[in-house]
This record gives structure tokens, sequence and C-alpha cells, in this order.
């Protein structure tokens, strides 16, 4: 199993970025991705999450309007559309696989992470 971040990098408030998640070893399809993010010092945060068929999205109330989360099942892939950064999203960006319910407990697959750096 490999779920791999791709997009992180440095930007100025307000900028945007779009992240991606490639993955395989499993059946992408029937899982519902996560994105997780974690800043320096601080614990696992809940970003967003997509349902298997793509049509069931949700979002911490902190990034509702500015993230989009998305999914491409034909090519194994999760992303995450980041616009009207803040220098509080700085952070490094896993996704992950599960059902979030409070806690982390559920979630199964993690990636590595990408860094997302809001800064001027």
């Amino acid at each position: 199993v490999q779920l791999v971040e791709s997009g992180g990098g440095l930007v100025q408030p307000g900028g945007s970025l779009r992240l991606s998640c490639v993955t395989s070893g499993f059946t992408f399809s029937s899982y519902y991705m996560n994105w997780v993010r974690q800043a320096p010092g601080k614990g696992l945060e809940w970003v967003s999450t997509i349902y298997s068929d793509g049509r069931s999205t949700y979002y911490r109330d902190s990034v509702k309007g500015r993230f989009t989360i998305s999914r491409d099942n034909a090519k194994n892939t999760v992303f995450l559309q980041m616009n009207s950064l803040k220098s509080e999203d700085t952070a490094l960006y896993y996704c992950a696989t599960g059902e979030y319910t409070g806690s982390f407990r559920y979630f199964g697959y993690w990636g590595r992470g990408t860094q997302v750096t809001v800064s001027s």
C-alpha cells in the first residue's frame, strides 16, 4: 500500500495550492479519503473527508469555503484545492483512508505528507 502526497510548497497569504495524493495497493474506490494536517508543535487536525463515490464531502469550519476536496477513482487519486491560504494553514498535510468520527482510530492507511507553508 502506498499513498504519496505532492503539491505542497511555499505560498504567500491569499495564494492557492493544489495537493494530490496518488495511491496504490488497495481498492481506492471503496474507501473514504481524508486530508489531515499537523502544524509545527501541534497535534493532528482533521481537514476534510470525501466519501468513496465522491458525492459527499465534509470540511472543518476553518477551511469551509476555501478548500475543496475531490477524487478521481479512475486514477486512484484524491485532491485538495486550497484557496485564500492563511498563515494558520501552515502544516504538514497527510492523506489517509478511513472514517473520521472525532478521532483517527478508524484511519488505516497514511501517506508521509507534503509541507505547506504560508508566509510573506
